[in-house]
């Protein structure tokens, strides 16, 4: 086994069709590596003007924006 350093690295958290999160790294060729987490308490900054929080009732929940998700009415 080796270690890399991970802090810095871009990636995607994907959820995969089996329900499993991966955190995915794409290289210049668009190849890519999915690394399963294992990682207790990682600290996340999200950089995506897709991404919206949304509130409702007792849940918390972080989706695409409304727009992608054809909410063209209210919320």
């Amino acid at each position: 086994m080796t270690a890399q350093s991970a802090n810095g690295v871009r990636g995607h958290l994907l959820n995969l069709i089996d329900g499993t999160v991966v955190f995915r790294v794409y290289d210049a060729e668009h190849n890519f590596v999915d690394y399963d987490l294992h990682h207790s308490d990682l600290c996340v900054t999200i950089d995506d003007t897709d991404a919206y929080f949304y509130h409702r009732d007792d849940q918390a929940i972080l989706d695409h924006a409304p727009m992608t998700l054809g909410m063209t009415d209210g919320i």
